[in-house]
């Protein structure tokens, strides 16, 4: 029979700074599990751990209290503790098995497990990173955003609950307004569902519009997470070639499917506008077979060398469109704000659903977003950064030219936030290469090889979807210039490959 603890290590380390009533507890659960203390034996009195472990004996009464609530020991008036009696014949005094069975998901899990999303999200160490979707941290209007969120915070609410799940109704109010001025877009307020960013949007769209059994149409290339989120129903996506033009409607007469996945104001990744023949043509397919079209309007607000392009939500009254839109290109997307216009016979199942899955987005955030778009400083914000990324797309152009000149092909440079970079001279079979060379010398590209589906009709070389709104001048110019230099060794390596001593 034990009568002394036996510290832990961490309880050892940490003894010179005095161990907390936390650490104790888990000390003695632990000695308990691991059959160090039997059942029926007897723990140290308060008073002689106290001392032992030099602590109050407060704070040894606590963790015993703890212990007691647990139903890992007993204290009766008068004596010290014991290990309970109720832990006879339990697993409990023994070391906690582990698992040796296989995992058991859902099917929907197996499908997550089966293709699991890249960890984009790791801390970022590189020199320069062309990454796409990041921002400029000076880009974001801290102090206006800033009093707009105290503003916000400092309203008393009437009380503390749930709010309605479509979103707060001035920021709806507030959308219905800029949509129209920014984008031309009609529909009414009850249309409108703010949701945590547009990835939550399109996980709306999979869960009620999409079975196991069903199809979707999807651009070839394509935004990965959309055909991941689709996909993870266990629908079967159904790829469709994009050219200049947008997605190749010709190829959807034979098609059936419950929904078109498009980005037709900005092809993502390759920049194609989608032309109003086949808007027409996308809009008569989904008629055809009762199909909706989610328009993903990801970056609507960035124009350079074309002008705004009307929604495809526009050419259609009645509406097979959901649109999709967020403030993650032009604010910041750590706030997580993204919007639907759902058709109005679709408006109260998205709510519910969207209800069922988080009650509804952060409201602070919906007021401050409100009062921004009220008072015109976020189409002023807007237009700030536009000119800003402009610049940087301007510089990033001159500095390819200069650096590769007829060596590259450049895709998608009219609109959005990247580039889509062809190298005329290295075959994709360096990708991997040129990837880790880049990433020695601290630069950060993206190949859009993972943007593709499908292999069949795709060109034999490397292409870079490069991103440039989180970067400055200086910084685009030092990454093109040890992108260049990481091009040359791959193609010196290449060389020596094909032509050996």
């Amino acid at each position: 029979m034990k009568e002394m603890v036996q510290p832990s290590p961490a309880a050892s380390t940490a003894r010179p700074q005095g161990l907390g009533a936390r650490q104790i507890c888990e000390a003695l659960r632990e000695q308990i599990l691991g059959g160090i203390y039997e059942t029926g034996s007897q723990l140290p009195s308060s008073r002689g751990l106290a001392n032992e472990l030099g602590v109050s004996r407060t704070t040894v009464t606590v963790a015993y209290d703890q212990l007691v609530a647990e139903g890992f020991i007993e204290v009766i008036q008068g004596a010290r503790p014991r290990v309970a009696a109720s832990l006879v014949g339990s697993k409990a005094t023994s070391a906690v098995p582990k698992r040796t069975g296989p995992i058991h998901l859902s099917s929907y899990g197996e499908r997550l497990r089966a293709s699991p999303p890249r960890p984009d999200y790791l801390p970022n160490r590189l020199k320069v990173d062309f990454r796409y979707g990041d921002l400029a941290p000076s880009d974001f209007p801290a102090l206006t955003w800033k009093r707009a969120m105290n503003a916000a915070m400092s309203q008393s609410p009437g009380r503390l609950a749930y709010h309605d799940p479509r979103g707060s109704h001035r920021l709806r109010q507030a959308l219905q307004g800029y949509l129209w001025r920014a984008r031309t877009l009609s529909c009414r307020v009850e249309q409108i569902l703010v949701v945590s960013g547009s990835q939550q949007c399109l996980d709306l769209c999979a869960r009620l519009l999409l079975d196991p059994a069903d199809s979707f149409v999807i651009e070839d290339p394509c935004y990965r997470m959309a055909r991941l989120v689709f996909a993870s129903t266990g629908a079967t996506p159904v790829a469709v070639a994009v050219d200049s033009e947008g997605i190749k409607t010709e190829l959807l007469q034979e098609i059936p499917a419950r929904l078109a996945y498009v980005t037709p104001s900005h092809q993502f990744p390759l920049g194609g506008v989608l032309s109003i023949s086949r808007r027409y043509q996308l809009l008569e397919w989904a008629r055809r077979n009762d199909a909706y079209i989610i328009e993903d309007d990801y970056d609507g607000e960035y124009r350079y060398d074309i002008r705004p392009v009307p929604p495809l939500h526009k050419l259609e009254d009645r509406s097979s469109v959901i649109y999709v839109g967020t403030i993650s290109k032009t604010l910041s997307p750590m706030l997580r704000i993204g919007y639907l216009v759902v058709p109005a016979e679709l408006q109260d199942v998205f709510a519910t659903a969207k209800q069922l899955l988080d009650r509804h987005s952060p409201v602070a955030e919906q007021e401050a977003l409100a009062s921004l778009i009220e008072s015109g400083g976020y189409e002023s914000h807007v237009r700030r950064v536009r000119r800003l990324n402009g610049e940087r797309r301007e510089a990033l152009l001159a500095v390819l030219q200069r650096a590769f000149a007829d060596g590259i092909v450049i895709e998608g440079a009219d609109a959005g936030l990247h580039v889509v970079v062809w190298f005329k001279d290295l075959s994709r079979s360096l990708e991997d290469i040129l990837v880790e060379e880049a990433r020695r010398v601290g630069v950060g590209i993206h190949p859009i090889s993972s943007l593709y589906i499908r292999d069949e009709g795709r060109a034999d070389r490397i292409g870079l979807v490069m991103g440039y709104s989180a970067l400055t001048i200086r910084q685009i110019e030092n990454g093109v210039r040890l992108l260049t230099g990481a091009v040359q060794r791959v193609k010196s390596l290449a060389s020596t490959r094909q032509h050996p001593q």
